[in-house]
């Protein structure tokens, strides 16, 4: 091989290897991710929105709770507070007005009971009364209070206006007659009532609804104070507790979502430099099985060139001939390796555009005529029964593609047989299928799951780019590629197709 030849393959092979670099583009057409392609999704910058998102809808659920959890448990301790109050107060005035122990203070604050019955005098009681309702009348922070005999009758009330008249019927009223002698507390809140109206003042933020009740010598419920109160120092606690429980909530959110962030941002830096790994680990590799299968394509032409010039050293013309004719082949051969070589690893060019798929299989059939002629193998394309529409794809990649099937078909068949291009409809109506069937040697199912895979043959001259440089072409068009094989009967290669 003279000096210029040498140049020639030399400037190849470094063409060869360059373009194995792991660019995008390269990466992206041959399925496998870049690094710009795993970019796309951003752990971090999705993790900030929905965990963000996330942390605040939880802490402002968890501050809501807890706030109302506060005001009830706060407005509950005070109504409970206000119970044992009047309770107290129940049992001083019973025992300083030195009633017999059958008698409860409930039968005496009603003036429609028969004194005489119960051996009270009637100035004893008077004096009960009106001791019970001054404690009432000046108990703190107070806007309405009541007393409510059990037929909803009120029997007194600080606004003497409402006195005589009957309770409007209520279920809150109904469930603190039921309520077994416990105190009752309803949160009503700022927000503008009928019953404020009667108020001696109105309130300036909320006010609470309280039913206390005063039971008889059965513990049963005898008569209901019925308290509305604002109380003020109270408001003013909850408050403070508003903005302890949310300032709370709010820092620890801040806290758990900066921590989080910090752990993500550690996480991403690593997937980042794991990431840029595996793309050179991926480069290497790709890098390493072109060497190998250079190197084992390479070797035997080489020796092949090298006994066909020792032997035209020695030889008559005629030997000189054959064997210089012997050097054309295996150098073509080294040549077709290293283009398939190069086109596998270089991006697919070329705009996709509108394609007739009968045009396309009747110019790679002309091509091939000679080949099918040599080989004894008779073609048939069966055309549509209708007309179809254009597909989606590119003259020039599709007519790579197609070749590639029609050669394999072809060498499938060294004793001749039958070739058979096919166009046929698909269950999708904007999908088009191209057959390619043989009658040749066909493939087992373990074969059948290599063949997309590079470098992998059965061919003893192959490399095997030729079907995984197929799958790569129908993918860029939007289709696929489908075989089915059985061995010793044919092989059926199907192209899908998008209709433009």
């Amino acid at each position: 091989m003279n000096p210029m030849s040498t140049q020639t393959l030399s400037a190849t092979s470094a063409a060869l290897l360059d373009s194995a670099a792991p660019s995008a583009a390269v990466q992206e057409q041959a399925g496998v991710p870049s690094q710009r392609t795993a970019r796309q999704f951003n752990l971090l910058r999705w993790f900030s929105r929905l965990g963000l998102a996330s942390i605040a809808v939880i802490g402002a659920l968890l501050a809501v709770i807890l706030s109302h959890f506060m005001q009830r448990e706060i407005l509950n301790h005070d109504a409970e507070l206000t119970s044992q109050f009047v309770a107290s107060i129940v049992e001083a005035q019973i025992s300083h007005a030195s009633i017999a122990s059958g008698i409860s203070l409930s039968q005496i604050l009603d003036d429609r009971t028969d004194l005489t019955k119960l051996g009270v005098e009637p100035q004893v009681a008077r004096g009960v009364r009106v001791q019970f309702y001054d404690h009432l009348r000046l108990l703190k922070d107070v806007l309405l209070a009541e007393v409510i005999a059990p037929d909803h009758t009120i029997i007194w009330s600080n606004n003497r206006s409402v006195v005589g008249t009957r309770e409007p019927a209520s279920e809150r009223l109904d469930d603190a007659f039921a309520a077994h002698g416990l105190a009752t507390m309803h949160y009503v809140g700022s927000t503008p009532a009928e019953r404020e109206t009667l108020f001696l003042r109105q309130p300036d933020k909320l006010y609470v609804e309280n039913f206390v009740p005063l039971k008889d010598r059965q513990n049963g419920v005898a008569m209901l104070v019925k308290i509305y109160k604002e109380p003020s120092s109270l408001v003013r606690a909850i408050h403070f507790g508003y903005l302890l429980v949310w300032s709370g909530v709010a820092l620890s959110a801040v806290l758990l979502y900066l921590a989080l962030l910090w752990g993500i941002r550690r996480a991403d830096a690593l997937l980042q430099v794991q990431r840029e790994r595996l793309v050179e680990m991926e480069a290497l590799c790709v890098i390493g099985e072109m060497s190998a299968a250079v190197a084992h394509g390479i070797r035997n032409p080489l020796a092949a060139i090298r006994s066909s010039a020792e032997l035209s050293l020695d030889g008559d013309l005629a030997s000189a001939r054959r064997n210089s004719a012997n050097i054309i082949i295996q150098i073509d051969r080294l040549g077709k390796w290293v283009r398939d070589l190069l086109v596998f690893s270089r991006p697919l060019l070329g705009e996709n555009q509108k394609l007739d798929l009968a045009q396309l299989a009747e110019e790679t059939l002309h091509c091939f005529s000679t080949q099918l002629d040599q080989k004894r193998v008779a073609c048939e394309f069966v055309r549509p029964p209708a007309e179809f529409p254009c597909v989606i794809g590119n003259f020039a990649l599709a007519s790579q593609t197609l070749a590639i099937l029609v050669s394999n078909a072809i060498e499938a068949m060294p004793g001749g047989g039958l070739l058979r291009l096919e166009i046929h409809a698909t269950d999708l109506p904007s999908s088009v299928r191209l057959d390619v069937v043989d009658q040749g040697t066909g493939m087992s199912a373990a074969e059948l799951d290599l063949v997309f895979k590079p470098y992998y043959t059965t061919k003893h001259n192959g490399l095997g780019l030729g079907m995984a440089l197929a799958k790569r072409i129908m993918e860029r068009f939007g289709g696929a590629i489908h075989l089915q094989s059985r061995k010793d009967v044919g092989t059926r290669a199907s192209l899908f197709f998008k209709v433009a």
